[in-house]
């Protein structure tokens, strides 16, 4: 028996003596290992730190069939491809939510046009005067009082001018809920 198996002979009984000696061993070869699989010296040393924490939790029921050496570098390498495999998850995952936001996105953007463009159809199809009135308020921010100078007219003609517009923009919009959903439907399946 060699040095390195006495010293996990006497580690599996709970010296930490021996505990602490195999770890200064074998950290930085375990290390360096684990980065040839990692390429990354912080997740490397990760994973030999973990391998040393769970090594000793378990120490009551670890039984090796191989040498120490072998065992370390065998469990360091098991825990490197693993991590690769979590970390190809990982971004396998990462990329997928980001192309659903992208796509997202685009959905938002075709929908925002769709609602756009319905929207100044029937901006549109109002009457000339009212249409006049309704952009001077809506569009230039102009208060009421303002829009009345501008078109000579009384503030009142603009308060109502203003109501039947947004009530005829109300009922000519009312049948976008359904056409919107639709559209959203189309999209989502």
């Amino acid at each position: 028996m060699n040095n390195n198996e006495l010293l996990f002979v006497q580690f599996l009984k709970g010296d930490t003596k021996s505990f602490e000696s195999l770890f200064k061993l074998f950290y930085a070869p375990l290390c360096m290992y684990a980065y040839k699989y990692v390429r990354d010296y912080d997740e490397a040393e990760d994973l030999v730190q973990g391998f040393f924490a769970k090594i000793w939790d378990s120490k009551s029921s670890i039984s090796i069939n191989t040498s120490v050496k072998n065992y370390f570098f065998r469990s360091v390498q098991n825990l490197s491809l693993n991590h690769i495999k979590h970390r190809t998850v990982v971004d396998q995952h990462q990329k997928e939510t980001l192309r659903s936001m992208v796509i997202a996105d685009n959905e938002q953007s075709a929908f925002d046009f769709v609602l756009a463009e319905r929207i100044n159809f029937c901006i549109d199809q109002l009457p000339p005067k009212r249409r006049e009135i309704f952009i001077l308020s809506r569009q230039h921010d102009l208060k009421y009082r303002e829009i009345a100078d501008k078109l000579n007219i009384s503030v009142k003609t603009v308060e109502t001018q203003m109501g039947l517009a947004l009530k005829e923009l109300r009922n000519k919009l009312s049948d976008i809920k359904k056409t919107l959903i639709g559209f959203i439907l189309t999209f989502s399946i």
